[in-house]
């Protein structure tokens, strides 16, 4: 956590809309235009956390959910 102008800066969900605190990683890729070895990263809380892995996943992109701690160096098929 940093510290901001305005107090604590806290990671935030990457759900449209949404200003929860993020708890995950949800770690994925395009298989089309990305190599294995390219990581892209959405935040996500506890209640969009299967949601944003599952629209990911009925698009066929490689997705792995982490906690947020954890690094991920690829993403495999």
């Amino acid at each position: 956590m940093m510290i901001g102008a305005d107090g604590p800066l806290v990671d935030r969900c990457s759900r449209a809309g949404c200003t929860n605190p993020a708890t995950a990683k949800v770690n994925w890729r395009n298989p089309r235009i990305h190599g294995v070895d390219r990581v892209k990263v959405w935040l996500a809380c506890d209640d969009h956390s299967e949601f944003l892995h599952d629209y990911l996943y009925s698009r066929s992109f490689p997705v792995l959910t982490t906690s947020l701690d954890q690094v991920v160096e690829s993403v495999p098929s």
